[in-house]
Formats: C-alpha cells, structure tokens, sequence
C-alpha cells in the first residue's frame, strides 16, 4: 500500500469532513482501501472482495467483522463516504511515475502523454440511466447505460490520470476541459482529432505543456510558410470571422503525412505547439503520433483485464458507479507502479512486461503481503533462505515479462 499511503487519505477525508469521528467497523479511512480492492476483484461481490483482502491476516478487524459487515453495511459506508473525496484521492496520489530512466516515457525533454476517451457498461438501474444514459443504437434501446471516461496516460509508464467521469453522451471536448489541467507542464501531449477545438487548444497551452494533435481534414488552415523539415506554419483562429480579419490567431506547425497500408490510404494532419524542428523535427512528430493508440490499449487492460470482458460494473447508483470507476483506476496504478519498478531495475520499457501476469500476481499476493487495513498486523510468514527459488509467480521484471509478440 506504500502507493497509497494513509496519511494523505485521512488528511483528505479530514478536509472533505470524511473522517471518522467513531471507529465503525467500515471507517471512511478503511472504505478508500476497500474501493481500490474492489476494483482490483471487479467480477466478485463486495463482502467476498473484503473476506478475500484480509484472508489469512491476524486481526481484530477481522474478527469484529466477519458476522457484521454486510452487503447492506458496505453500501451505507459507502453512501457516507460520497464520491467527490474518492475522486480527490485519486487525483492527489494516481500521477505520473516516469523518470529520466524510464526507457520509452520522454520525446526529448518532454514526457510523452496521451489524451482519450472510452465507455463502460454500468448496471441497468433507474437512476444510472437517468444520470449517464443509454448510446443511441439504430433501433430500440441499449442494454446498459454507459459512462464515459476522459483519461490522460503517461504513455512510459500506462498509468491512467486526471480522468473524468461523464454520462456516455457527453461530448469529448466538455468532459475533456476537466481532464486538461491535469497536464503536467513538462507534457507533450497527443489527442485524436476528437478533442481538437480552439477554445481547448488554448487551455492546453495554458499549461505549459506542449501538444501534438490530430486535426479534421476540413479544417481550414492556411499555409503562411514551409518549414526546412518540410512543415509548416499556420494559424487557428477562435472563429471564421476572427480568420477573415486575422485577430485571435494561435500560430501553430502543421504536420501533413499520409499512412498507406495494403487496404487502404489515410491523410493525417497534425498541429504541433513546438516551435523548434531542431528538437522536434516533422517526421519525428509523425512517427511519435502513432503512440498515442498506447491509451487505446491500456483503456483494454481496465476494461477487459481488469474489469473482465463482458462484466458490467456491479454498482446500483450514480455516486457509486463513480467510486467502482476511480476505485478500478486506483487498482489499475497500483499495479502499473509496481510493474515500473520492476522496469527500472531490469533496464527495459515497462510495456515489455505482462500486464495480466503481473494483475494476477497481485490477486494472489495481496492478501498475504499488504495489510488491509494498513494499521492492521499480517500473519508470520516464512522468510526464503539465501538461494531459494522464488515463488512460482514472481513479480520480478524477468518473470512479468511478456513472451508474446
């Protein structure tokens, strides 16, 4: 839990006025664990996630609890606890790890980040659908209503942060004004052309990050000059009158290339904020844009690895499909923190490793080797001798390494 430390997470709670003022048998404290859990057994109940935590651990919690917490206990703890302090949580500690050694994290002297968004399917109750609603289908009703999350990712690293939580039907770019203060300001950003408005451009800017996305072909972009590198510059304009008269005007590099396969043929164009082809020449950009389908990988991990393809979040209500979401992303850096370290120490990129394998290490240890609650003792467990294999599912980077292609 060292990822999650509680000092942080009580002086939240303390400033949400969360904390709590008794010890329950589920505190506030204890419930921010218990939702990351829950994320990390997405498929099982909530009592069974919380019998399976604290399997084999030595406690008084334990023994307080084992007739006591109910499902109807947990959902009222639950209820107490809101979701806007799990929100604050996870935005306080989930953040990018990538360091100057993290092979394949940095462009340059920019940290290399993405920005998209997916859908998920939450339970079909009365007061989901009204919250996040149905996707329009051709004919009749979706079976679920579904809630949309906006994420930036740290391409080096797959860890998923600043996300946003808004009804499937909210458009990218308004759920994606909450997602872009999260940009680290040492950022090379990429999006798709989804995301790409002038009024969102600038806020990016705002910033001090430096962005690199893919824009509509209709867009009208005027070439006032080629590049050495074979770019150019243009102008984004807040409005077609603000173009005709030139006032308002963001200069920008444009970057056109066309991507060819056996089927078919593509036009890309890119704007880019970097100014310098020295540091970031044009072909070096084209090539750099193809990694921000990495998010559309990593969305995979959280929706088919770690939720399990086909689950449907287990949540009945609004602010609690909330909680399960950010509890899931919480779960989901948990282990991609521990998957960076293993990295760093073997000298590799950290998407060289398993994910699955790694999940599945975490599954099985975690109730061994982290305390839930933390300030509760574990069972003595046997120290391995000097020599002695390790265990069959290792965390160790050679073990988590992926043998597939």
């Amino acid at each position: 839990m060292r990822f999650f430390p509680i000092e942080p997470i009580q002086q939240i709670l303390e400033e949400h006025g969360k904390q709590s003022l008794r010890r329950r048998q589920l505190p506030s404290d204890t419930m921010i664990y218990a939702l990351i859990a829950f994320g990390l057994f997405v498929s099982e109940g909530c009592r069974a996630v919380l019998r399976r935590v604290v399997l084999r651990q030595r406690s008084a919690w334990l023994d307080e609890c084992e007739d006591v917490v109910t499902e109807s206990a947990i959902s009222q703890a639950r209820r107490r606890l809101g979701s806007g302090v799990v929100r604050r949580v996870y935005e306080t500690l989930v953040r990018p790890l990538a360091t100057r050694t993290t092979k394949g994290a940095w462009f340059g002297r920019w940290r290399v980040v993405s920005m998209d968004g997916t859908v998920l399917d939450v339970a079909d109750t009365p007061a989901n659908a009204r919250a996040f609603r149905r996707p329009g289908v051709s004919s009749g009703s979706a079976a679920y209503p579904q809630v949309r999350v906006v994420s930036l990712l740290e391409n080096g690293t797959h860890i998923l942060f600043g996300a946003t939580i808004a009804g499937c039907r909210t458009n990218e770019i308004k759920a994606s004004r909450k997602v872009i203060p999260h940009l680290p300001a040492d950022a090379l950003c990429l999006a798709d052309r989804a995301f790409f408005s002038y009024a969102l451009w600038r806020e990016a800017l705002k910033t001090g990050a430096a962005l690199l996305w893919r824009v509509k072909n209709n867009l009208i972009l005027e070439k006032l000059s080629k590049l050495p590198d074979g770019s150019y510059l243009t102008k984004i304009y807040p409005s077609t009158r603000a173009r005709k008269l030139d006032i308002d005007g963001i200069t920008v590099r444009l970057i056109e290339f066309r991507v060819t396969t056996n089927k078919e043929s593509e036009q890309y164009r890119l704007l880019c904020s970097i100014s310098d082809i020295k540091k970031a020449p044009a072909i070096k950009l084209a090539k750099l844009y193809t990694r921000r389908w990495t998010i559309e990988t990593v969305f995979d991990e959280l929706k088919s690895k770690l939720r399990g393809r086909g689950v449907v979040l287990r949540s009945q209500t609004p602010e609690h499909v909330r909680q399960e979401i950010y509890g899931m992303l919480m779960a989901h850096f948990g282990v991609r923190a521990v998957m960076h370290e293993a990295a760093l120490d073997e000298a590799i990129e950290p998407g060289e490793l398993s994910f699955v394998h790694a999940l599945r290490v975490a599954e099985r240890y975690l109730p061994l080797y982290v305390p839930f609650p933390p300030s509760i003792e574990l069972i003595d467990l046997p120290v391995p001798e000097a020599g002695d294999p390790p265990p069959a599912h290792s965390t160790t980077a050679q073990s988590t390494r992926s043998k597939s292609a």
